[in-house]
């Protein structure tokens, strides 16, 4: 396990379409637990494989309730409407307020290529749609509204 080089915006691999994974090689084991890890020791709520340079589709979330590993993640439906701010391990030290849903359903299979079904709101529906973006190489700074602010400049309220 080791803590992986964050890429920041303007690397061209966050702009890049991730390919599906078919079946979870060491490589693949590898690069999951080393997102987990660089997740945390980052102190992310989630972390996507362009954030480290690799061009597949997986990502990993937590917000709270332990690790969440997504494999070929699919959005199967979202509702409602939350704005709040948002930030990203790939831009440290800003962040805006974004307009996301406040429900998704996405269906994922799991480090065992396991299929789910993972349902979130508020926190946990932003960090899935969040990183599902990564993975279409979409960036958060695409849906700012109002530009960017840095994170020191929060209130304690809203950080």
């Amino acid at each position: 396990m080791a803590i992986r080089q964050v890429r920041i915006q303007g690397d061209d691999v966050l702009t890049k379409v991730c390919r599906p994974i078919k079946e979870v090689t060491p490589r693949i084991a590898t690069l999951i637990e080393d997102m987990i890890d660089t997740m945390y020791e980052k102190d992310g709520v989630g972390l996507a494989a362009p954030q480290v340079g690799v061009l597949r589709r997986v990502a990993v979330v937590d917000v709270g309730d332990g690790p969440i590993v997504l494999i070929n993640p699919e959005v199967l439906e979202t509702s409602g409407s939350q704005t709040g701010e948002e930030g990203c391990l790939s831009l440290p030290g800003k962040s805006g307020q974004v307009t996301r849903p406040n429900y998704a359903k996405v269906r994922a299979y799991n480090e065992h290529m396991e299929a789910f079904e993972v349902e979130g709101e508020e926190l946990l529906a932003r960090a899935l749609l969040h990183e599902i973006d990564h993975l279409d190489g979409h960036m958060y700074t695409e849906l700012v509204e109002g530009g960017l602010h840095d994170v020191s400049d929060l209130t304690e309220e809203e950080a």
